[in-house]
């Protein structure tokens, strides 16, 4: 089809429709309305053709599956980033109203990555409470 020579001819349609066509064609990253209406009837073809092949169903799908990714990776990094902004206010208020020896954060660190890789991440306060006198004891504070 890169070979071939566009031909041009008379094409009806409604007002509504070539609104429709106006208004999406940046959406669609098409610089003209030929080229957007070129693509919508590829893709139309290929929606009536599946019917008797299986060829275009694997791109439908891997289009939409790969547009559905994107949305959640980027609804996730936005609440990883909000969940970081908490918790680093946490550790600073934390940190004002503390005292703690220098090797206390090391050895707590430590025991803070065999917890969560031995939980798989699901680590729960009470348990982390219930811990923290055995690490006191560790490091030989009271």
């Amino acid at each position: 089809m890169d070979n071939e020579t566009k031909i041009k001819f008379p094409l009806w349609m409604y007002p509504g429709t070539q609104k429709r066509v106006k208004d999406l064609m940046k959406e669609a990253n098409c610089r003209s309305q030929s080229e957007f209406i070129e693509k919508a009837i590829l893709f139309y073809s290929g929606y009536v053709a599946a019917e008797n092949s299986l060829a275009y169903l694997p791109v439908v799908l891997s289009n939409a599956l790969t547009g559905t990714v994107q949305t959640s990776e980027n609804r996730l990094a936005r609440l990883l980033f909000k969940l970081a902004v908490e918790m680093c206010m946490m550790m600073h208020v934390v940190a004002e109203t503390t005292e703690l020896p220098d090797n206390y954060l090391d050895r707590l660190r430590g025991r803070c990555v065999k917890e969560v890789k031995k939980s798989i991440g699901t680590v729960r306060f009470d348990n982390a409470f219930q811990s923290h006198d055995e690490l006191n004891e560790e490091i030989g504070e009271p």
